[in-house]
């Protein structure tokens, strides 16, 4: 049998490098974190000639020298035994940037293949890019391919077939001639001829302390691979790499060069795109007035406002258009079970249990599942379309005012979907404080877990203006964390002389998006909130309705007398003043920490409503409601609680793996419900004013 080769998918943030893995291996992922660290990792398995092939799907990273946590993994993995070839996934578009990693990577020693990728995107811009001649100047070979258009995929695995044990088969002519090598005021030639031996050649005092270094490592550490890369870092004044391999040369390692170094290779880099790249003053007319309008100084923020609001638009026109059509089966589906149930003669005890207990928790946050398919759909287009990152440059000024970079608002964004790899994105902040306090800030942002409650509740006390109430509560939570990170910053004393927060991100162009990767996006996402369904709230349906039928005397049909009243009205007091008074209500937001859906099966099992999102279950549920006294200004206020206190148990253990701290959990925890007492009770109490 062959041996399975290891690829390994390197390349900068938004270079199509998922959108390329994911087109080799579908939706066959297998999705965890590196061993000790919690940054995603995407394995997959691809068949090709009778060859077995596992791909990894690397973290983003611009360079190799390690700022952010992905970037760390990035290196310890291609440093590794474990990759057998890296392809370099490189955006044809914008290969000026992309070089950068591409010229460390080979530096490495290792096999490298360039794909550049988004060739569509080149020819429409009017740019060629001469593949013969590109490979001539890195070593490597070159692949053109369009993941989106699944072109040149074949060819670029059979390269990585081919070049496996080759680490650099393929012939430098570099063609400086006399011309200066670096600068016009360096020599041309080296006394060791490096042009003819590596990609990238720096200049004659760098080289000479490069080759002293080599010298120096293989007498202190025979065996060690690839000797000029661990020179070039340790010249770069490489952390990780000085503490691993000591060298006693304080003659070559008289200051940092890391700033040489990065200068030469961009010289490199612009002397290959002079020969390379034609007609590159073309530019894409679209894409410049497109960024023109959404980035622009005042109108960026008002017109991503606007976007979300279309987008919560079509996730109640059109979502709730198909929600009829889950709500006929789940009536459907509950109604046969109650019959058949009855004509097998099966105990009441249990038909309560399964019928009000199992199938109104659980379907009745299934019939959500419609809202959630166009929500997700609408996140995926936005965010392959290239137009999230847009978002992240237009809030940089604003979080630089709070202490953060613009970076830390695309942990928030995240948090629109799930908070859990909100949360986990926070780890591409470099600075620790900065990641705590966002961390802190993100579980604010309204995830999709939240859209049941703010569909029910906004449909049935605001049922003219739906969808402006859930609206809000995503502006809402975007104000109070802009708020909480702006307090804490006047708190912290060390923010306020705080500098280097500049954002430093790469705009991706613009594109049609991939239909292959949304549905990879949203069926992943579907896919998490299904098993949800049929765990986290499978489970919590059944204990909550344990908790509504069993008291201190047993088994009661009196949901007044059982441990779930009694738990209520134990803390109703520190609910009432923020509308909240009712028992019911306070045993929903308690199982609702266990996954914030559940919030709207509890209210269903403790109202005894079935399919509570159908008209005639909302009718319902809304008399009962209103009976008690609750109205839409403790609508609101249910609603601004469930965005603002406790996120889910996913989240707090996400929280608690991130910062290692039981303490910051509990804290961070405590911190979110005092935040949610305090604006749910201005909500309230504002409202009760206004409605």
């Amino acid at each position: 049998m062959a041996k399975e080769i290891a690829i390994g998918f390197a390349g900068n943030p938004n270079c199509g490098k998922t959108t390329l893995f994911n087109a080799y291996t579908g939706a066959n992922l297998k999705v965890a974190n590196w061993p000790g660290v919690t940054v995603e990792k995407k394995e997959g398995r691809f068949k090709f000639h009778d060859s077995e092939y596992r791909l990894v799907d690397l973290p983003g990273a611009y360079s190799l020298t390690c700022y952010t946590m992905e970037e760390q993994v990035t290196r310890q993995y291609i440093l590794s035994d474990e990759v057998d070839v890296i392809i370099d996934v490189a955006d044809a578009s914008s290969l000026q940037r992309n070089l950068y990693l591409t010229l460390q990577l080979i530096e490495l020693g290792k096999p490298v293949i360039l794909a550049l990728n988004m060739m569509d995107i080149v020819e429409k811009r009017g740019m060629e890019i001469d593949t013969h001649r590109l490979p001539e100047m890195l070593g490597i070979p070159v692949i053109p391919v369009s993941a989106r258009r699944k072109t040149g995929l074949d060819i670029l695995m059979h390269a990585a077939a081919h070049h496996v044990d080759k680490p650099s088969d393929v012939p430098l002519i570099h063609h400086h001639g006399s011309e200066p090598a670096v600068r016009p005021t360096q020599t041309t030639r080296h006394k060791h001829q490096h042009h003819s031996e590596y990609a990238m050649v720096y200049s004659d005092l760098i080289e000479d302390k490069i080759d002293q270094l080599i010298d120096e490592l293989r007498a202190r550490y025979p065996g060690l691979q690839n000797y000029r890369w661990h020179a070039i870092k340790l010249l770069e004044g490489d952390k990780e790499l000085r503490e691993k391999y000591p060298v006693d040369r304080p003659d070559v390692l008289d200051r940092s060069y890391e700033q040489d170094i990065i200068n030469q290779k961009y010289d490199f880099i612009d002397e290959i795109i002079q020969e390379v790249v034609v007609n590159r003053e073309e530019r894409t007319a679209v894409t410049d007035r497109a960024d023109g309008l959404l980035t622009h100084r005042f109108l960026g923020l008002p017109i991503f406002l606007l976007i979300m609001a279309l987008v919560f638009f079509l996730t109640f026109t059109v979502g709730d258009w198909l929600k009829e059509y889950f709500q006929m089966g789940l009536d459907w589906f509950s109604a046969g079970t109650l019959h058949y149930l009855e004509l097998w003669g099966v105990a009441p005890t249990l038909i309560s249990l399964i019928v009000d207990g199992i199938i109104t928790g659980v379907g009745g946050i299934l019939t959500f599942l419609p809202n959630i398919i166009i929500l997700f759909l609408a996140l995926a287009f936005l965010e392959d379309s290239g137009y999230m990152s847009r978002v992240a440059y237009v809030m940089d000024g604003i979080m630089g005012k709070l202490g953060l970079s613009g970076r830390a608002f695309i942990p928030m964004i995240l948090g629109f979907g799930c908070s859990v790899p909100a949360i986990m994105a926070s780890r591409s902040l470099e600075n620790k404080r900065d990641r705590y306090k966002t961390m802190l800030i993100t579980p604010f942002m309204s995830c999709s877990a939240r859209l049941p409650i703010y569909v029910l509740f906004s449909e049935m006390f605001f049922p003219n203006h739906a969808m402006i109430a859930a609206y809000s509560m995503y502006l809402l939570g975007l104000l109070v964390a802009v708020a909480c990170a702006f307090i804490m910053r006047l708190i912290d004393r060390r923010d306020k002389d705080k500098h280097g927060n500049a954002l430093l991100i790469e705009l991706p162009e613009y594109k049609s998006p991939s239909a292959h990767t949304i549905f990879i996006y949203v069926w992943e996402k579907v896919k998490d909130y299904l098993t949800r369904a049929g765990t986290i709230i499978f489970v919590a349906s059944i204990i909550m309705w344990v908790l509504l039928n069993f008291g201190p005397s047993g088994y009661s049909t009196d949901m007044s007398s059982t441990f779930g009243s009694l738990l209520g009205r134990w803390l109703v007091p520190f609910f009432s003043p923020i509308g909240l008074g009712y028992w019911q209500i306070v045993v929903a937001l308690i199982a609702g920490v266990s996954a914030k859906e559940v919030v709207v099966s509890s209210c269903a099992v403790l109202f005894s409503v079935n399919n509570v999102n159908s008209a005639a279950g909302m009718a319902s549920l809304s008399a009962i409601l209103s009976g008690m006294g609750f109205g839409p200004a403790n609508a609101l206020a249910l609603m601004t609680f469930s965005l603002l206190y406790i996120p889910c148990a996913a989240t707090l253990a996400t929280i608690k793996k991130e910062t290692s701290s039981w303490r910051w959990m509990l804290g961070a925890a405590a911190f979110q419900v005092a935040v949610a007492w305090i604006v749910s009770f201005i909500v309230y109490h504002i409202a009760a004013l206004l409605v």
